[in-house]
């Protein structure tokens, strides 16, 4: 029987990427990209069926939640496709190291400058943490990467530009959206600053991207809009589902105390965690609510939901998201409140 191989004479292992197919992230990415996609076929057989199965929606019941369903998706999908574009695009040719250099080595200088940033720099909530991460290798302040997190998927042009449509003949919605999106951002940013220790957000090292722009532009924007898709696909129907099954006096109720109703669109808004993007379509469909109210589901989501706490999680540690997420949902909640009783 031949001898084995001495173990410095092995072969060496092939270097696994990280998040690749084969290791844990991967995997993760993978169920709730496949997770996402069952998600998005249910819309195409929604809309075959309205034509060639007219039968299945003889109930006027079911006709108007197919109507309401298809009609939020198709509003909502030419500013998810090109939020997404514009974010892979961004993603792929702005280096981090370019934006460490733009953000001022002030602390406080540095937060309302990256909070500004961000309405320049389009990004969705699931790039933003990516870039953030980095901004933090390079070292730049935890604040002001936090608050470019924060605010980048919350008031870049595409989301105003959607929230002006999704609201026509409402401006105040959209500066509402935009100052309320800033101020929360800003203020995290500076009590982050203020009162966080070092060791509350993992500082992650320093990585060059030496991956082809165009390889990365593809998969970045393929991977947002199936997994953003599949979000927006699963709010339509909430919304079509709250608009026919739900009786209206449980709206009027939870619309008559405004306490309530912020807080319900608020936990709403982290449970569905649609893409900012899209979700100026969805709340212009919870017309039951208040302005306020659906101000609160509009602030909160960008920037507080489950895809982002752990998103989160594997960028800087358990420890940073259970102390960020907390203070990032009550700030938004609040400014959302403070703004909507000013302009709304």
């Amino acid at each position: 029987m031949p001898a084995s191989r001495p173990a410095e004479l092995a072969e060496p292992e092939a270097p696994t990427r990280p998040g690749g197919a084969d290791t844990p992230a991967g995997n993760a990415n993978l169920r709730r990209l496949g997770l996402a996609g069952i998600v998005w076929a249910y819309f195409p057989v929604v809309l075959i069926s309205r034509g060639s199965f007219r039968y299945l929606f003889e109930d006027q019941v079911l006709r108007n939640w197919s109507t309401i369903f298809v009609s939020v998706v198709l509003q909502a999908l030419p500013f998810l496709v090109l939020g997404v574009a514009v974010s892979a695009t961004v993603s792929a040719l702005v280096p981090a190291a370019w934006l460490a250099r733009a953000v001022p080595g002030r602390p406080m200088l540095a937060v309302p400058t990256a909070g500004l940033a961000g309405a320049v720099l389009p990004g969705c909530e699931c790039s933003s943490v990516p870039v953030a991460r980095r901004l933090v290798a390079r070292g730049v302040p935890a604040g002001a990467a936090l608050t470019f997190l924060l605010a980048a998927p919350a008031i870049n042009p595409v989301v105003i530009v959607a929230t002006a449509v999704a609201f026509p003949g409402q401006p105040e919605v959209v500066l509402a959206r935009f100052v309320a999106s800033l101020l929360a951002a800003v203020t995290v940013g500076g009590i982050w600053t203020r009162f966080a220790g070092r060791d509350h957000l993992r500082v992650p090292e320093d990585e060059h991207d030496h991956d082809h722009r165009g390889r990365a532009f593809v998969g970045t924007a393929t991977a947002d809009l199936l997994q953003a898709g599949g979000y927006l696909v699963a709010g339509a129907g909430l919304v079509a589902t709250l608009q026919t099954l739900v009786p209206t006096s449980v709206f009027e109720r939870l619309g008559g105390s405004g306490v309530t109703a912020v807080l319900v669109l608020a936990v709403l808004a982290v449970l569905l965690s649609i893409c900012s993007e899209a979700d100026a379509f969805v709340a212009a469909g919870l017309s039951q609510f208040s302005l306020t109210a659906r101000l609160a589901f509009l602030v909160v989501g960008p920037m507080v939901d489950l895809k982002l706490i752990a998103l989160q999680v594997g960028a800087f540690g358990r420890g940073f998201a259970l102390r960020f997420a907390p203070l990032t949902f009550v700030t938004a909640v609040l400014a959302a409140s403070l703004v909507g009783l000013v302009l709304l």
